[in-house]
């Protein structure tokens, strides 16, 4: 993970700096002698998380980012934001897509504090399939997001949620984010909080042909691959290329024999690893808790600690102690 902090009074500076750090852009202000930027910025190699602080007013004009762009606006208010067929304005507690990856956008930040969020459009093809997928093979289309406001504000709440949780209880942490399985789980948790706060072209009931391939010789051999891979970062559609079937074929497999989804079963085998860990830890030796939880995934250690005793009847430290 890196992180970085810039402040600057100079509106050529702040330019710079948001052309390097989202996409080549011109920014303007009506007062630039009182133009007071502050950006605090965390990234893993597919997300950032970047806080801002715009004392001013401040017009931009930006270049397509390549990355979905998230905005949750907290103090202030974003105006005229403008990208092909679409004009809105932004407020306090709004979560919103700034613009799709491939195109240009611009509009007016008006003495606003709000967060950006930025993510790998390949994030999305990793949790899902499109419903425009070529029929009868494996080669998926990439999903696309249809709307740029979330579908509900119960839908809104929860992509802010996870972004709030990503930023205070991934990011805030080094050592946390340094584990390769946080990120990992951290990363599809937001493409997943995407997809469902946003309409798109990702598609979950299964096809025909979905169906037919969802036996159990599937759901076994998928079973084998995440025993197999639990230590290393993999996403639903590593396990579904592993045992050739579509995303949804291989959805459709967990939730017909199992009654759960792929990664709710990677889950349960991490915390299976966590446990044995924490069985064969030495107290004394420095292993803590939190250290074996990060290691397996879990980067919040209460949700690990209620999901731990959930499953054994006891809490994890507990277990260390003993």
């Amino acid at each position: 993970m890196d992180s970085m902090v810039f402040e600057s009074t100079d509106l050529g500076a702040t330019e710079d700096f948001l052309c390097q750090a989202y996409a080549r852009m011109s920014i303007g202000s009506t007062t630039p002698a009182a133009s007071t930027a502050r950006i605090r910025r965390d990234t893993t190699p597919s997300v950032s998380v970047d806080e801002i602080d715009l004392n001013f007013e401040m017009s931009y004009s930006v270049t397509p980012l390549g990355k979905i762009c998230l905005c949750v606006v907290h103090e202030g208010t974003v105006q005229d934001h403008a990208f092909q067929g679409v004009r809105d304005a932004f407020g306090p507690g709004d979560a919103v897509l700034f613009a799709p990856p491939e195109l240009p956008y611009a509009g007016r930040i008006c003495n606003a504090r709000y967060n950006i969020t930025m993510l790998d459009p390949a994030l999305l093809d990793q949790v899902a399939s499109a419903s425009g997928s070529a029929s009868g093979g494996l080669r998926e289309e990439p999903v696309r997001l249809t709307a740029h406001r979330p579908h509900s504000p119960a839908a809104s709440d929860r992509l802010k949620a996870t972004i709030f949780y990503l930023r205070d209880h991934v990011l805030a942490d080094p050592e946390t984010a340094a584990q390769p399985l946080v990120v990992s789980a951290s990363s599809q948790l937001l493409a997943s909080s995407v997809l469902g706060a946003f309409a798109s072209t990702a598609r979950t009931d299964p096809t025909g042909q979905d169906r037919g391939d969802a036996h159990s010789a599937t759901l076994r051999r998928a079973i084998a691959y995440i025993d197999d891979h639990a230590d290393r970062p993999i996403t639903v559609a590593d396990i579904a290329s592993a045992v050739h079937v579509t995303i949804r074929t291989l959805q459709y497999a967990f939730r017909r024999h199992l009654d759960t989804t792929p990664m709710a079963h990677v889950r349960q085998v991490r915390l299976t690893h966590a446990h044995r860990d924490l069985l064969a830890a030495d107290p004394g030796g420095g292993s803590t808790v939190g250290t074996i939880a990060a290691r397996w995934g879990f980067a919040h250690p209460g949700r690990f600690a209620a999901l731990y005793r959930t499953t054994y009847d006891t809490s994890p430290s507990q277990t260390l102690r003993d």
